[in-house]
């Protein structure tokens, strides 16, 4: 028990083991990201815009049948459960693992800044193929697609798009760091699914996600909007994400591993 007498310090709190753990664990898995090869990370990011891609499919196919963007969001998170069993990876997911190794100096900024930008590249491209698919296997998808993607495009820049892509953003790094605290794969996939559902079913603002949905939109030819209006929205919403993401979750965190981080950077390289 704490030493509470007048005039002395309550006791230091002694580390969790569990939060410690976790810790070591994406240190680890940071760094390996980090060093990954050219060719290595193009695939990874290329994978998992292709296994949203089938989430997305997933969502369109439920909303058209039901009308309930709820009922479509439970149907979408089998693209995260496909991300985490196939192993690719999310431009998102990158605001915890390879930012906690950094901050360990396990790696370099300029290499976690190669991570995100190669990531969100081979994601929108693997993303904007499976759109492609979609629009010319499932023509019955059309108006539906147009309209999902439409409500995207014009969320706009303001307070309200701002708040949905600071929510995406913190919802994919809490669902990683949680993924990250047990080595059960049983209870991963329970995360993945309830935090894929709720990105989806909610509507939050997703770089990478509702790029995909407006991509399906674009490739109809029909829809409303066009390419600078998708630019725009990737560029905020994927701000958000990043506010989000690394400022609500990866930061907050790192004081309670505080003595782990400085004698990780304390280690000689």
């Amino acid at each position: 028990m704490p030493d509470e007498r007048p005039g002395r310090f309550p006791a230091p709190a002694r580390p969790e083991p569990e939060v410690e753990e976790a810790f070591g664990r994406i240190v680890e898995e940071g760094t390996v990201r980090l060093a990954r090869p050219w060719p290595s990370l193009v695939v990874t990011g290329l994978l998992g815009g292709v296994d949203v891609g089938t989430g997305v499919l997933a969502y369109l196919l439920v909303e058209r049948a039901t009308g309930e963007p709820l009922l479509a969001g439970v149907a979408f998170s089998v693209g995260f459960a496909a991300l985490l069993l196939a192993r690719s990876e999310l431009f998102t997911e990158n605001f915890l693992v390879p930012v906690t190794a950094v901050a360990a100096r396990h790696g370099r900024p300029r290499a976690l800044l190669r991570l995100w930008s190669v990531a969100l590249a081979g994601n929108l491209l693997g993303g904007w193929l499976i759109a492609w698919l979609i629009t010319h296997a499932y023509a019955e998808l059309r108006e539906t697609a147009i309209a999902t993607g439409t409500h995207y495009a014009q969320l706009g820049v303001n307070l309200r798009s701002f708040a949905l892509a600071v929510l995406a953003g913190m919802v994919i790094t809490l669902m990683t760091r949680m993924q990250h605290a047990t080595e059960n794969l049983g209870v991963r996939l329970v995360a993945a699914l309830l935090f894929g559902a709720l990105l989806a079913g909610g509507r939050l603002f997703h770089s990478v996600l509702d790029s995909i949905f407006m991509f399906v939109a674009l490739t109809t030819g029909g829809a409303p909007f066009g390419y600078l209006d998708w630019l725009g929205a990737l560029a905020w919403s994927a701000f958000g994400n990043m506010v989000g993401g690394v400022g609500l979750v990866a930061f907050l965190r790192m004081p309670r591993v505080s003595h782990r981080l400085a004698r990780e950077r304390a280690r000689p390289r």
